[in-house]
């Protein structure tokens, strides 16, 4: 796989000669980054919960909206040719960011440890399936190995050499395989006939559903920065993902109901194998390397905003053998709880985001200003309070809906993520106006 440049890119910005991306690659990428049969365990939390029709229709909400804040993000980064944790500068401080980063840092690390765990898992219960062989060890150290090398690689490189060329014409074939094969050797009406348990509510689900792309945001301008024009970035970002999501979501719920299979990630995976065949199974598993590679490759990224000057390349080798040992070590299989954490940090820092950069920037980010100590974006030592403490509000509410915080019950039924979005932005909206940013003379750069 040729390199995308002679060097690597870490958090300065891509300059204009080097953004090629258009609208194919983004569809093709993030459409690609919606797929995996982690999101298709993800369908199945809501159901039985859920009627299929409820299940459907929660789809539907969470993911236009979850992809609808997914792409806007995105225009922050094609705009300004930077990396995601280096855009939150002008809403946290330089050293502000790096609350963010941490969280993301850890986040990642952990999705990418999830990804190796269900690529393992998958791949071993296959071959102990046909086989006879038991191998979770041997499978976990190949994906590793793959992703590694992808990450070294670069995005253009995996999305002009890999993503677009082969892997999403693999995959929608067999994705057809699948929903054709669950469709004709199952009753869809009685299916659809089953009632809801009632265990989750309806925007309770929509959350779940809205975690998924949600849990990309933090990733999304890694990506898009190398985004030739932002409009065909953005509506190939969004209409990418939501295909994907929209897809995956239901055939995860659908698999679910018809095989009457547990969450539990082995047994789904056989009931994948069931329903399509083990090699369904092995196509899904070798399109999964690309969402652990994304995770991989922007835990570097979100590093280099704290320490720039590390070398990326040292970084994706060392993490990826670390996320390896700790997949072939510890159990780390449910993670219904870890999608809500995630929205509970993300869906409000990315309401003050969108409000910071949208209603008081007017899409204009100094980029220069953006690596300045002393400058712009320094604010008070390093720290925009303003942007800390919206965002604080924000993941507030979005606990005390779902988890009812140290406040009583909660109100789960209402859903969180737009309320704690909302009530971050416009919270913002009136420190920011009220407050104002303070902007200290340029002494340096960082």
């Amino acid at each position: 796989m040729e390199l995308q440049t002679k060097r690597e890119w870490g958090i300065e910005p891509i300059p204009a000669d080097h953004r090629r991306l258009g609208f194919w690659d983004y569809f093709v990428l993030w459409g690609d980054l919606g797929i995996g049969l982690l999101v298709l365990l993800a369908g199945s939390f809501l159901v039985p919960g859920l009627s299929l029709g409820q299940a459907f229709l929660a789809i539907l909400v969470g993911s236009v909206i979850g992809c609808a804040l997914l792409a806007t993000a995105g225009v922050v980064g094609s705009q300004t040719g930077v990396p995601t944790m280096v855009c939150l500068r002008p809403l946290l401080g330089v050293r502000g960011s790096y609350l963010p980063t941490a969280v993301n840092v850890l986040q990642l690390l952990g999705w990418t440890v999830f990804e190796l765990v269900i690529m393992g898992r998958a791949a071993n219960a296959v071959s102990r399936e046909l086989l006879g062989w038991d191998a979770y060890v041997f499978w976990t150290a190949l994906f590793a190995a793959v992703v590694i090398l992808m990450g070294v690689g670069g995005p253009v490189a995996v999305i002009r050499q890999w993503l677009a060329r082969y892997a999403v014409w693999a995959v929608l074939l067999t994705t057809l395989w699948l929903t054709w094969f669950l469709m004709t050797r199952h009753d869809l009406a009685a299916l659809f006939a089953k009632p809801g348990t009632g265990a989750i509510s309806f925007w309770a689900a929509v959350d779940i559903v809205i975690a998924m792309p949600i849990s990309w945001m933090p990733l999304v301008a890694d990506y898009n920065r190398f985004a030739r024009r932002p409009t065909p970035a953005f509506w190939g970002t969004g209409l990418g993902y939501l295909v994907a999501n929209l897809w995956f979501y239901g055939l995860g719920a659908m698999i679910l109901l018809a095989s009457g299979v547990t969450q539990e990630p082995t047994g789904f995976v056989m009931a994948i194998a069931l329903i399509a065949g083990p090699l369904a199974v092995l196509i899904l598993l070798v399109d999964e390397t690309d969402e652990a590679w994304a995770d991989l490759y922007s835990t570097a990224i979100s590093i280099q905003n704290i320490f720039p000057k590390l070398p990326q390349w040292w970084l994706i080798l060392g993490l990826g053998i670390f996320s390896f040992l700790v997949a072939t070590i510890l159990d780390v299989t449910q993670y219904e709880e870890f999608l809500l954490l995630i929205g509970s940090v993300f869906v409000p820092l990315f309401g003050c985001l969108i409000a910071d950069y949208f209603f008081i920037r007017g899409q204009r980010y100094e980029v220069e200003e953006l690596y300045r100590v002393g400058g712009t974006y320094w604010y008070l030592g390093g720290v925009s309070w303003v942007g800390l403490i919206a965002w604080a509000l924000g993941i507030l509410v979005y606990l005390w809906i779902a988890k009812g915080l140290w406040l009583g019950q909660g109100v789960p039924w209402l859903g969180a993520s737009v309320p704690s979005f909302l009530s971050a932005g416009v919270a913002y909206l009136l420190l920011a106006r009220l407050v104002g940013q303070p902007r200290p003379a340029v002494v340096g750069r960082q």
